[in-house]
């Protein structure tokens, strides 16, 4: 009468079952506990960029965009564990403007100061001209 009750019997069935619902956990699980932010990058990107006179995803001459251009700066905005990947972004647009470069590091709470040592330590090193602002929600 229920057939899929018979294949339940077969030898091995139920492990694979308990194999599959595993699995998909130890993909879900991350998905589900993962960092969330507290606002998306854009939302940052207009709040620093209009309190700076600033224009948004300014274009630059490679048809690429910038976070925010001001009368100085190309500006580059980075979640603050993400600082590394602001330093080569700025450098490169103000390579193609002419501009001095920036970052906004985005610092969400009291655990991420440390990136900003580290952002502004490596700029010091290798003795590069930035301007680094840091947009603290803590």
């Amino acid at each position: 009468m229920y057939k899929w009750l018979d294949d339940w019997k077969r030898p091995g069935t139920i492990s694979k079952a308990l194999f599959f619902i595993g699995l998909i956990g130890i993909i879900a699980i991350p998905v589900l506990f993962q960092d969330t932010r507290e606002h998306p990058l854009n939302w940052y990107k207009k709040q620093w960029c209009n309190e700076n006179n600033g224009r948004i995803d300014a274009p630059m001459p490679d048809n690429t965009s910038c976070g925010c251009q001001t009368d100085k700066n190309v500006v580059e905005f980075a979640y603050a564990d993400q600082w590394h990947n602001s330093i080569g972004l700025a450098l490169y647009n103000s390579m193609q403007t002419g501009m001095k470069p920036g970052i906004v590091l985005i610092i969400e709470n009291k655990s991420q100061e440390k990136y900003s040592h580290r952002l502004k330590n490596t700029i010091e090193e290798f003795k590069l001209s930035f301007d680094i602002w840091n947009y603290d929600l803590k």
